[in-house]
């Protein structure tokens, strides 16, 4: 029943979508389902010169993939020892916040003038993108270790990085892979939109914009749905490994 009502929703707006191309009548403005289902059913038919779309959806998955990896292995121990040590946190943390509102692309000025046009500097957008959130959710974790479970390890003999390590980390990590759910969807939602600027000639980005150019809206439709898809592959993944892996989070609740 629950599964029903899930696609209750898509299913009316597919109809409704349906029924208004019909209505207006023009595939350049809205396309028929026949014709997105088309590019949906053949991914290995090349489009419009510029690959297939598993192409272009591997290219865009290893930029993503790439750009949150580097955003996890900077953010995930500075939000660690921002957390856990006052001093560090007083150093970072007015930087931070004001770093933190800058939306990503709005570095594609300093981005482009540093990097040039490339992968570089689509893969320093999705840094930038994933790397606030993990950071926050990692030093909120931290910060909300209880301070009794700190000072009963410290009277059972554990020091310094083993703190680190048997109490502070595993007790953290729920926050920290809310950050990462949260960190890897603006990733994926950054590597779309740097894609479009000008100087890309591949990836999910650049396919729309092109087949935009061209009035390919059935291409951009098909698109745009590959995008959701990977993003809710990419947004389940984690939840399973959140569930799977912290069942106790659940029950202290």
């Amino acid at each position: 029943m629950k599964n029903l009502k899930g696609i209750l929703l898509p299913a009316l707006i597919v109809v409704a979508w349906e029924v208004f191309a019909i209505y207006v009548g023009k595939p350049t403005v809205i396309p028929r389902l026949e014709s997105i289902i088309a590019v949906l059913l053949n991914p290995t038919m090349t489009l419009l010169g510029t690959g297939t779309i598993i192409d272009n959806s591997i290219i865009s998955i290893t930029r993503v993939l790439t750009g949150f990896l580097v955003a996890f292995a900077v953010a995930v121990p500075m939000g660690i020892m921002m957390g856990y040590y006052r001093p560090i946190n007083d150093i970072f943390d007015t930087f931070i916040e004001l770093l933190r509102p800058i939306p990503p692309l709005a570095w594609v000025p300093l981005t482009l003038a540093w990097f040039g046009v490339g992968d570089v500097s689509i893969i320093f957008i999705i840094f930038i993108g994933a790397f606030f959130p993990i950071l926050i959710n990692t030093v909120a974790g931290v910060k909300e270790v209880p301070k009794i479970l700190i000072e009963a390890s410290k009277t059972l003999g554990c020091t310094g990085a083993n703190v680190l390590k048997k109490v502070i980390i595993p007790a953290a990590s729920p926050s920290i892979l809310t950050g990462l759910r949260v960190g890897a969807g603006i990733a994926w939602m950054c590597v779309v939109a740097a894609e479009m600027l000008p100087g890309s000639d591949s990836g999910l980005g650049y396919l729309i914009m092109y087949a935009y150019s061209l009035s390919r809206m059935d291409i951009i439709v098909a698109a745009m749905i590959v995008i959701g898809i990977i993003g809710i592959v990419l947004d389940r993944g984690l939840r399973y490994i959140e569930n799977k892996k912290f069942k106790w989070k659940s029950m202290v609740k």
